[in-house]
């Protein structure tokens, strides 16, 4: 939909600090490399307010002009949300094409995007974003509609024309989108039949969840040190510590002011996080801004409805922090919350899987079970849920099995008529 940055596009950074957004620049210089251009000089500036016709002053506006010519820049990235009206006229002011911070995460997910699903719900985004910017003062948007039966008549602009078509193309895709949830959904409902828990990946854009998700579940999901690095949406099932089947969904990254373009049009895609039993918050432990990325996936979570759910914080890169170790921490009910890894070497992975035991499992018993020859659906029920330690036949064309079984398992194997009351557990 929009006209995207080549590789290695020459582009100026403008980062301009407000009251109303207290943005980071390296982070506009990551957002920049990951769209495919090549940021060659940055203007910087404070205001307490934004100027209503170019958010920046006229003397910064004659600062990007030279800096524009002196590095033949074809593109000027601003770390900030621009009006319709301050793009069209830093854009004639300028004579090169302007992107906001909005636009530029939008280019970004575009050219991210593999899936049906995630190629539909980045154009619904731009579309909602183009809807806004259909002012931008062209004459050719002004025109009337002529030709026979038209002629003469008030007719209908171009603009009107543009306005209607990107209704129709979104209304569109939103159907096309609401028959993929109901794909989704129907798939929530046969793991929720089946009792599998649901753990969702959440985390700042980069902070490795993609990673860890590879690392947990043997996958090839892509993985670079890059912002938005993957968007579509992917689930695998896992067996926590050998005996809990769950089903891990990673899911795209969060980032400061996420557009509300993008927040709506991935809600599907999100809806995953937001029916989970369970979070896993993937931290960069090695972020000096880590407070703050904190602080925002908690934003998104309560906009999205997940703010409620129970969750671990998993401060990953620990292989980039001197003197670190692995560790779990606890809160005051004894539950873990905490959890300190790595997930490019794999330091501490196993402490993860305490931890989702601990989380979702509850106490984990052992029981010493003689089976007859007519349990054979319980033998098969017990290798699918539990951890077996022991399976022998004996004489009577039976089993003697030993198993570790978490609680939360246990009233799963009510059907089968067995006992299975703490009394009845053998060390």
């Amino acid at each position: 939909m929009f006209d995207r940055p080549g590789s290695g596009e020459r582009a100026v950074l403008v980062h301009v600090q407000t009251q109303y957004d207290p943005e980071d620049l390296s982070e506009l210089q990551e957002l920049a490399i990951s769209a495919g251009a090549l940021p060659l000089a940055v203007v910087t500036g404070k205001r307490q307010n934004p100027d209503p016709r170019y958010y920046i002053g006229t003397g910064k506006l004659e600062e990007l002009s030279l800096a524009i010519a002196e590095h033949q820049a074809e593109l000027v990235l601003f770390n900030n949300r621009l009006t319709p009206s301050q793009e069209r006229n830093l854009e004639r002011a300028l004579s090169v094409r302007v992107v906001d911070r909005t636009g530029l995460i939008l280019d970004i997910f575009a050219q991210r995007a593999r899936t049906f699903e995630g190629k539909l719900q980045v154009e619904l985004a731009q579309l909602r974003h183009m809807s806004t910017r259909l002012i931008r003062g062209w004459t050719h948007l002004e025109r009337q509609k002529g030709g026979i039966g038209l002629r003469g008549g008030p007719g209908e602009t171009q603009l009107e024309t543009d306005r209607r078509l990107l209704e129709n193309r979104i209304r569109m895709i939103q159907k096309r989108l609401e028959k993929v949830e109901q794909q989704r959904g129907q798939g929530r409902n046969a793991r929720k039949r089946a009792d599998v828990p649901m753990i969702g990946l959440v985390g700042y854009t980069n902070a490795g969840k993609s990673t860890l998700f590879n690392r947990l579940t043997h996958s090839d999901v892509y993985a670079a040190d890059q912002l938005f690095a993957t968007l579509d949406p992917t689930l695998r099932r896992y067996q926590a510590g050998g005996q809990m089947p769950v089903v891990i969904a990673d899911t795209v990254g969060f980032i400061r002011h996420l557009p509300h373009e993008l927040v709506a049009a991935f809600r599907s895609t999100l809806k995953e996080a937001s029916e989970a039993d369970l979070l896993l918050h993937i931290i960069d432990a090695s972020d000096e801004r880590i407070d703050d990325t904190i602080a925002q996936v908690g934003e998104v979570l309560t906009e999205i409805g997940a703010d409620s759910i129970p969750k671990i914080e998993i401060y990953n890169k620990l292989d980039l922090i001197e003197s670190a170790s692995p560790r779990l921490e606890y809160d005051e009910q004894g539950k873990v919350d905490k959890i300190w890894l790595s997930a490019r070497t794999g330091q501490g992975i196993e402490l993860l899987d305490q931890a989702i035991i601990n989380r979702l499992g509850g106490e984990i018993r052992r029981h010493v079970l003689h089976l007859a020859p007519t349990d054979a659906a319980l033998r098969a029920r017990l290798f699918e849920i539990a951890k077996v330690l022991k399976d022998e036949a004996d004489e009577t064309g039976g089993w003697t099995m030993e198993v570790e079984v978490a609680m939360k398992d246990e009233r799963r194997l009510k059907e089968f008529g067995k006992d299975w009351m703490p009394e009845k557990n053998e060390e």
